[in-house]
């Protein structure tokens, strides 16, 4: 089996979305047997609770726009996707497809629930994410061994569990993978019947954040992960795709 994961996006309105059209011609060439998007495909920046109402950040935000522009997103990366499918006639590939709701996209949720006579008129079948199943935000989905979620909340605080990959995997229990977190950390750790593996990839996207240091974000692992190789017991050979390399590759 081959796993796919589209690490978060965070698509807003007046972003390059090109790099989505590459990973989807990556998936057409690799041809997983799963794609997993792990959340916080949309930012929602209009709901944002870390700017002041009012503020430069939020000064011009629309909620419907928020929401307009991860929608065209989404078709453009399921473009291709969905062109391959049509095209083959015999040797099919329908790969299992998961979308986890991160806490960006929990923001309208979140926003209604404040808010209640928005109810009905916001929600998030707004989002639009044809051709994956939808998991609610901190739903624990596991694959082939392999535990999925946008992040691992600590059962007692709620808080996301952090620190490095062993901690979380301690915590967590066995094999996970997650978004939430910029970068990439990877790590695994041998027990006598099996092999557990931790990751955390949390960026796929082109744009700057204003409330980050330029140069970090400039140096940060960006891009999509392949896992090859998975056996149900969540072992798995890791290949992480850059955003270079996908540009490189499949840019054209």
């Amino acid at each position: 089996m081959r796993h796919m994961i589209i690490p978060d996006c965070q698509v807003r309105p007046g972003v390059n979305t090109d790099h989505l059209v590459w990973a989807a011609r990556a998936a057409v060439q690799y041809l997983p047997d799963v794609i997993v998007n792990i959340g916080d495909f949309w930012d929602m920046p209009s709901l944002s609770k870390h700017s002041l109402p009012g503020s430069a950040e939020t000064e011009g935000t629309r909620v419907l726009e928020d929401i307009a522009a991860g929608n065209v997103a989404w078709e453009r990366f399921m473009g291709p996707i969905n062109e391959e499918k049509g095209r083959r006639k015999y040797k099919k590939w329908n790969p299992r497809c998961e979308f986890l709701i991160g806490n960006h996209e929990d923001r309208l949720t979140r926003h209604v629930d404040s808010d209640p006579k928005l109810t009905g008129l916001l929600s998030l079948d707004a989002l639009k994410t044809p051709g994956f199943n939808r998991n609610d935000f901190l739903k624990i989905v596991t694959i082939d061994g392999i535990r999925y979620c946008h992040y691992f909340p600590n059962p007692l605080s709620g808080r996301p569990i952090g620190g490095t990959i062993p901690n979380r995997l301690n915590h967590i229990g066995g094999t996970f993978v997650q978004g939430h977190q910029q970068g990439f950390q990877y790590g695994c750790k041998q027990y006598p019947d099996k092999v557990a593996h931790g990751m955390v990839c949390g960026r796929f996207y082109s744009h700057h954040e204003k409330y980050r240091p330029d140069d970090v974000q400039d140096c940060e692992w960006n891009g999509i992960v392949l896992l090859n190789e998975v056996r149900n017991n969540g072992d798995f050979d890791v290949m992480p795709l850059s955003y270079n390399y996908l540009q490189r590759k499949f840019g054209g």
